[in-house]
């Protein structure tokens, strides 16, 4: 076994712990993460165990990276252009939400997820919470979207920040998912500003990530990227990374 396959098989037993804690996922349904029915099973038994919403994170929530992502929010060439910034594969967190709140600079927030539980879990939650945004301007939606084809809805070169918390380890830890990584990080660079970036937010080891993301985000004459990382943090026990993924104009 490769030492890239090594790093993914310890990460995905970790993701499991974490996750087998608050809901009862069989091995089927660990390896099977890159399938709609897998999430909408995950979003209906959580809903179903309680009449009381609670946003489920994985990893971790808004407060652990928002010093990652909100600089990237901030554009002096223009002040007042609404910012797209999309949360791929939201699920139930209230990631895009935070951002939505907090966020000086207006921001179109576009929280996607493939499936229309967890879209419709999170659209009937705002409303009920009537989330206030810090920019007027500012606005937030829920969209049901499989992120293998982000061409759907967004044009080429239309969106400033991509937020990835969890999406593409869930997607490289699935029996049949790695292709559809690559084919998420390659309509993600397809869709971002010149300016824009992918962040990544991952416990897989960098030099596990870095290799992948290196390897993947280039295409000789299509596309080209600059890759990066630092350290979130450690908790519980485990140590997170924050990859930034930055499209390079093609030589």
């Amino acid at each position: 076994m490769s030492l890239l396959a090594k790093s993914l098989t310890l990460s995905g037993r970790r993701l499991v712990a974490a996750s087998v804690r608050h809901h009862s996922l069989t091995t089927e349904l660990i390896e099977n993460m890159d399938k709609k029915a897998t999430w909408d099973r995950f979003y209906a038994e959580s809903s179903n165990k309680t009449t009381t919403f609670k946003n489920f994170e994985w990893f971790f929530g808004f407060d652990a990276v928002r010093d990652f992502i909100m600089p990237l929010l901030q554009t002096e060439s223009h002040p007042d252009a609404l910012l797209q910034v999309l949360d791929m594969g939201c699920g139930t967190s209230a990631l895009g939400p935070c951002i939505f709140r907090h966020s000086a600079h207006p921001v179109q927030v576009t929280c996607a997820d493939i499936s229309p539980i967890a879209v419709r879990l999170m659209q009937e939650h705002v409303r009920a919470k009537a989330i206030q945004p810090h920019n007027l301007c500012s606005q937030l939606e829920f969209v049901e979207l499989d992120c293998t084809q982000l061409h759907r809805h967004y044009g080429c070169n239309s969106v400033d920040l991509i937020v990835d918390k969890g999406t593409t380890d869930a997607l490289l830890r699935s029996k049949e998912g790695r292709g559809k990584a690559s084919l998420v990080l390659k309509q993600c660079l397809k869709v971002l500003r010149s300016s824009g970036s992918v962040l990544q937010f991952s416990d897989e080891d960098p030099d596990a990530r870095l290799l992948w993301l290196e390897t993947e985000a280039q295409e000789p004459g299509v596309m080209a990227a600059d890759v990066g990382v630092q350290e979130v943090g450690e908790l519980r026990g485990m140590s997170y990374y924050c990859y930034q993924v930055t499209p390079r104009p093609i030589a």
